[in-house]
């Protein structure tokens, strides 16, 4: 009656073995490391960098735990915080001596001490929230004036190039702070452009601004078209963002809207507020450029004289100078989409650009018009542009696809790749609000969470022992493993665990024995109405099922609704809660029946059960005790 099958106490064993497994990397702490990543999309992360911050650090008679490279990072593992930041020194002076052209992100990291055949199944720690690890948070105010500013800008060339499309005469085209101003003194073209206006224009109300002959149609932004000007801006500078800040190599980096115009910038266990500041700021911009073919370009090349008026000098990718003319033909903003491939011919690295309508028109009449010339496409990080490729035009390109490439590796055509569909930031941001949380108040926060968990967990379990006898035992077990089967699941998903989160897990536990209290009340219910010790156990444990079942279910539901609709630590508590009401349902009625099982199930004739005292109804009002 109460035996299991040999099969069920299998996955017993393995759901046990497979929690203590996961559950162990929690344990083994972090060390302080060193992170090196790359500064701009044309610094490659290669064994001669690994060589040259070996050499930095050798110098400085610093012997680093180990060293770590993958394809975007060199990682350096480090004895202690002290070591760590003389290490950053050193490499920092060797590899970016200068920070205002730094070609290396040089920061502070910590790496878990995982042993690496348990990193290879996956077996890794859960990541810490900024309130348990440390590090930084930003409150970043978008300029959204700003960003209507440029879409104002953009709209002025957008109307500029149909109007010339469609051979309508204007008296000028200007942008006026947020407007679009057309001046027109024909009036069939005020008519053909107040046509267009409205015809290919549509987010823009127009109003007409006399002015002795000339009627000026001034063009401004709808309410709903500026409101979706300002949320398509917000969500392109967290994309930004969250692509600048992958190079910090942060776990779960939060990042967030908050209200309508600010984005809240979460980077758990960055230390180095300055370097934090630097990758937020960090974006990359495509501009397409003339080569100057003249006598005095090609001389300014070469060195032998200076830069014509109208041009500027840029370095390509092996240090040669070449002369562009400023006109930008192209930019980024004119780029649906940038993927890393190869040439057709030459089966060399490159990167394989979509351009808009506008764009794919630009370019292709520009093509057409400079056939054998050069023209130069540039990359700009920080102000500072670099050629990245300069090829001869050989006939006209159209369609809307471009591919650029030159000398490029397969790592460095990806990494040019995501910096051009990251774009830039879609309007200016100002940190309004700054904060940094050191390790030392993390690790006191997660001391406290753990204590806390520790002494709830403890007294339960005395109160169940004492209250329950060896059921109490057996319930008590169940709930270590409800623990451990709980941070298991957390670390196999990688969630993120904050305070909010430890106090789902102190609630967790609470709510993981009331279902071995039903179970153990229904038994005792069973033997107060004569039933067998044997019948009783059996009987128990189906008839709380239903119960246990229902409540659980109930209060899943609770925490699947602040999963779908809460945000930040709310999802945080969510997310322990759902697992852990999962946790407990099969801890409490499987794994605890198992338990009882193997204790009594071989017991054919069982006369009593350690369950606590059972009060009888006899008819002397006495009572037994089952034992």
């Amino acid at each position: 009656m109460n035996r299991y099958p040999l099969w069920k106490y299998a996955i017993l064993l393995v759901a046990l073995l497979v929690g203590v497994l996961y559950t162990l990397p929690n344990f083994f702490g972090e060390d302080p490391a060193v992170q090196v990543s790359s500064g701009r999309g044309s610094v490659r992360i290669d064994a001669s960098t690994q060589a040259r911050i070996e050499q930095a650090l050798a110098q400085a008679g610093i012997k680093p735990l180990g060293i770590e490279r993958d394809p975007a990072s060199v990682k350096v593992r480090l004895e202690s915080t002290d070591v760590q930041l003389k290490a950053k020194d050193a490499i920092q002076k060797a590899l970016a001596p200068d920070p205002n052209d730094a070609a290396y992100v040089v920061a502070l990291n910590l790496l878990s001490k995982t042993p690496e055949w348990m990193a290879s199944i996956n077996a890794r720690p859960m990541y810490l929230g900024l309130d348990l690890r440390g590090g930084v948070h930003f409150m970043l105010q978008v300029d959204m004036q700003a960003a209507l500013t440029k879409k104002a800008e953009s709209y002025a060339g957008d109307l500029r190039t149909v109007l010339r499309d469609k051979n309508i005469r204007h008296a000028g085209i200007n942008r006026n702070g947020q407007a679009v101003e057309v001046a027109f003194r024909d009036p069939a073209a005020l008519t053909a452009g107040r046509a267009v206006l409205a015809d290919q224009f549509a987010d823009l109300v127009v109003a007409d601004r006399v002015n002795g002959d000339t009627t000026t149609l001034v063009a401004t932004l709808k309410p709903e078209a500026a409101r979706r000007v300002q949320d398509q801006a917000l969500k392109q500078n967290m994309v930004t963002l969250h692509n600048r800040i992958n190079e910090l190599g942060v776990a779960e980096p939060v990042i967030q809207q908050q209200g309508v115009e600010r984005i809240v910038v979460q980077l758990p266990g960055v230390q180095d507020t300055s370097r934090a500041k630097d990758i937020l700021g960090r974006t990359a911009t495509l501009e397409v450029r003339m080569v100057d073919e003249s006598t005095e370009g090609r001389a300014a090349e070469v060195g032998s004289g200076p830069v014509p008026f109208g041009s500027e000098r840029y370095l390509d990718r092996e240090g040669r100078p070449v002369i562009v003319r400023k006109q930008v033909i192209l930019t980024g903003e004119n780029l649906t989409d940038a993927q890393a491939g190869f040439d057709n011919q030459t089966q060399e690295a490159a990167v394989h650009l979509t351009l808009d309508a506008k764009g794919a028109r630009i370019f292709r009449d520009v093509t057409r018009e400079n056939i054998g010339k050069r023209m130069a496409i540039l990359l700009f990080e920080k102000g500072k542009g670099e050629v990245v490729t300069a090829p001869v035009i050989r006939s006209e390109i159209g369609g809307g696809r471009v591919q650029i490439s030159g000398r490029m590796t397969t790592v460095e055509a990806n990494d040019v790749a995501l910096l051009l569909r990251a774009g830039s930031l879609a309007a200016p941001m100002e940190i309004i609000e700054e904060m940094t949380i050191g390790p030392s108040l993390g690790a006191e926060n997660i001391a406290k969470g753990f204590h806390s968990v520790a002494w709830g967990f403890a007294a339960i379990c005395a109160f169940m022992v004492v209250y329950y006898m060896l059921f109490g035992v057996f319930s008590s077990i169940a709930l270590g493993v409800n623990l451990l089967l709980l941070v298991a699941i957390l670390s196999m998903l990688q969630a993120t665990l904050t305070l909010p989160g430890m106090a789902a897990m102190a609630l967790a536990l609470g709510m993981a024995i009331d279902s071995n209290v039903l179970i153990n009340e229904r038994v005792r219910e069973e033997l107060r109405n004569g039933a067998s010790p044997q019948a009783a156990i059996h009987a128990g444990y189906d008839r709380a099922w239903a119960t246990i079942l229902d409540s659980n279910v109930t209060t899943l539901i609770a925490g699947v609704a602040l999963l779908a609709f809460g945000s930040g630590p709310v999802r945080g508590f969510a997310v322990v809660h759902c697992i852990g009401i999962l946790t407990s349902m099969f801890s409490a009625v499987f794994f605890s029946r198992g338990l009882v099982n193997l204790w009594y199930g071989r017991q054919k004739k069982l006369k009593s059960v350690s369950i606590g005292t059972v009060w009888r109804p006899e008819a002397d009002g006495a009572i037994t005790k089952a034992e």
